[in-house]
């Protein structure tokens, strides 16, 4: 049978409103009757009702977090970084796996809002209309992780993701390096697709280098396209003295296809990319690699929304966090 506010109520002797107000931490409760309180909830096994505390308060001390793919390392730790914030502040997270589908994307942010939730974090590629007409249904506070979308009407806090590929390029280009191939990802992705795709290019022109559409193949952003991508370009014998992949994973990808051709990294291709996930200090050479904080992402992102939540004035709604290049053994000067 299950245990009431009534229940603990009785057995501790006191008001159902005192029992609320120990529930709810309320500092006007004498430290004797705390503990009665305490010792029947204890004794009884009672746990409160999240959704009724929620009715009578009209919050439900909940997050809903809509993270694109939690396999992949950087998302789980940013998600991480939201977690830790959360629960320093005592909210609960919901969170909901997308596979970076606008149609799923859409639908758990639905979801998410029927549940009442306090505020939402999206992480994902592309804000488009659709999310704004969904994010518009609703007055709870959100804040984009990671992401963000054209207007900058969103709260949101990321990196300057064309200026961390501009640097990895140009890391590259002055090692001596001026035969630069890219392994990018899907434009439609604002951020990791065609922001680091424009990185790359302003680099090769900064350069007064010539932009070659041979030496660009766009993948999905996970190893096996970089595996796929570096083998197109080692098949097509084209003239290439290192690789700017714009993730980790399509980067490692490319090393293993490049080590599978029985060449050596960076001996005979020097490899680069953006992330600094963990696999990057796992593979061998080590990667060299433009970091992007992802647990500060996570944490700074859920910070920004607990003050939106409770209406605290906030200095910037758009912050931009820095990058870091990471130089390891991938890279070699010609």
């Amino acid at each position: 049978m299950t245990v009431t506010i009534y229940d603990v109520a009785r057995e501790s002797g006191v008001s159902m409103a005192t029992v609320s107000r120990v529930v709810n931490n309320n500092p006007n409760v004498k430290p004797q009757t705390r503990k009665k309180v305490f010792d029947a909830i204890e004794k009884l096994g009672y746990r409160p009702n999240a959704v009724a505390r929620g009715l009578a308060s009209k919050k439900t001390t909940t997050v809903g977090v809509v993270i694109p793919d939690i396999s992949n390392t950087i998302f789980s730790e940013v998600a991480r970084g939201v977690e830790d914030i959360a629960n320093m502040y005592r909210y609960n997270i919901i969170l909901c796996n997308s596979d970076k589908k606008k149609e799923k994307e859409i639908q758990v942010i639905n979801t998410l809002l029927e549940k009442q939730v306090d505020g939402l974090l999206f992480m994902g590629g592309t804000v488009t209309e659709d999310h704004i007409h969904a994010f518009k249904t609703t007055s709870v506070p959100i804040v984009l992780c990671g992401t963000k979308e054209e207007s900058e009407n969103i709260p949101s806090v990321d990196i300057d993701h064309e200026k961390a590929a501009y640097d990895a390029v140009q890391a590259l280009i002055n090692e001596g390096h001026r035969d630069i191939a890219l392994i990018g990802g899907n434009f439609e992705d604002l951020a990791k697709g065609f922001a680091r795709y424009q990185g790359y290019i302003k680099a090769i022109e900064d350069a007064g280098l010539t932009v070659n559409e041979d030496l660009i193949q766009v993948g999905n952003f996970r190893y096996d396209s970089g595996l796929e991508k570096m083998k197109h370009f080692l098949e097509s014998k084209q003239n290439i003295t290192a690789v700017f992949a714009v993730t980790d994973e399509m980067a490692i990808g490319a090393i293993h296809a490049i080590q599978d051709a029985g060449l050596k990294v960076p001996e005979d291709i020097s490899v680069i990319s953006v992330d600094n996930i963990r696999m990057a200090s796992m593979v061998r050479p080590l990667l060299t690699t433009v970091a992007q904080p992802m647990y500060d992402i996570g944490a700074v992102s859920m910070r920004l929304l607990t003050k939106l939540m409770v209406n605290e004035e906030i200095e910037q709604s758009q912050i931009i966090l820095p990058h870091e290049l990471i130089q390891r053994n991938s890279v070699k000067s010609l």
